[in-house]
């Protein structure tokens, strides 16, 4: 069940959040160059109003260069120039986020609906979706994961509730242990064990959608949780998040039809989840990557604190 702070919505339903991420590496010996690419700035949706954000880098970088990458998340590249054997990335935000819509009709159109629409005549949104289609570096077509959701992919069944329990199944049968996995484990070990992290379970319903020819994004970001006295705490907290987002022509035309899932924890995406970015699989949003010359090996820690923000409406 999808927890919820308490007293930090105002009348009009929205919330705002603050964000602080920092990463540190430490190196065994000095760097002479480092170029850094950062998905750290949310994205703006209609959801979602970014109110605040900035990035700093110390050492300070020669270049910082402020874009959009193929997906059209924003990014930020840096080139540290100066020798160094630590490097400290702090991005702080303030987010504004509002109640999303609910689902209404998706209960009497069939997945396979939902799936032929991609094949359609659409215009660009329909372009845009087919692009999630396919196996990518982390997510394999592979028949085991096909497998997995058979069931829940009955013929002509609803896809809204079809998605409710793929959601759910992940999530009761898969349990979160942070030292079970790394971004170079195979999906078909994480289906194997039954064992991994919210990127895990992300990926592997990416995998169960796309195996029928759906389109289904990773989405990178943060979540908040502040359950009340007796309820329990959503795993993913204070650490980034991962997620999915599945398209359903006829959902939402302002969020572009498509439905954002969390297995993780069992819930629809509403006024909890800080979105960065998405792409086809985790490699394509990483927060934080870059090349080196010289550093040897290295060290990293990374904390992520997500609260209510101090000047939340009502």
């Amino acid at each position: 069940m999808n927890a919820r702070p308490a007293g930090t919505g105002a009348a009009d339903g929205s919330r705002r959040l603050r964000v602080v991420h920092e990463t540190r590496y430490r190196y065994a010996s000095p760097v002479t160059l480092s170029r850094q690419l950062l998905h750290l700035t949310p994205r703006p949706l209609p959801g979602q109003q970014v109110i605040a954000h900035r990035i700093a880098v110390q050492p300070a970088p020669a270049e910082s260069i402020a874009g959009h990458d193929y997906f059209g998340n924003p990014i930020c590249q840096a080139v540290i120039t100066v020798p160094h054997r630590a490097l400290t990335v702090l991005a702080e935000s303030t987010v504004e986020l509002r109640a999303r819509s609910v689902a209404q009709g998706l209960g009497g159109i069939g997945w396979e609906a939902a799936r032929d629409a991609l094949g359609q005549p659409g215009g660009a949104a329909v372009l845009d979706a087919a692009r999630f289609r396919f196996e990518s570096p982390h997510v394999p077509l592979d028949t085991a994961v096909h497998a997995y959701a058979a069931d829940v992919f009955a013929s002509r069944r609803a896809v809204l509730p079809a998605l409710l329990e793929l959601t759910a199944r992940i999530h009761a049968e898969f349990e979160f242990d942070a030292t079970a996995t790394d971004i170079a484990t195979p999906l078909t070990e994480v289906l194997e064990h039954r064992h991994g992290v919210c990127q895990d379970f992300a990926h592997l319903m990416i995998g169960c959608l796309r195996s029928r020819g759906l389109a289904a994004r990773y989405v990178s970001g943060y979540i908040l949780t502040m359950p009340p006295p007796g309820q329990p705490r959503l795993i993913g907290s204070d650490a980034s998040h991962a997620w999915v987002s599945v398209y359903c022509p006829g959902h939402d035309a302002a969020a572009g039809d498509w439905i954002d899932f969390d297995p993780t924890n069992n819930c629809r995406i509403d006024r909890d989840h800080v979105t960065l970015g998405w792409g086809r699989d985790f490699s394509d949003v990483t927060p934080a990557r870059g090349v080196t010359l010289g550093g040897g090996q290295q060290a990293l820690v990374v904390q992520v604190t997500v609260n209510p923000d101090a000047d939340t409406l009502g």
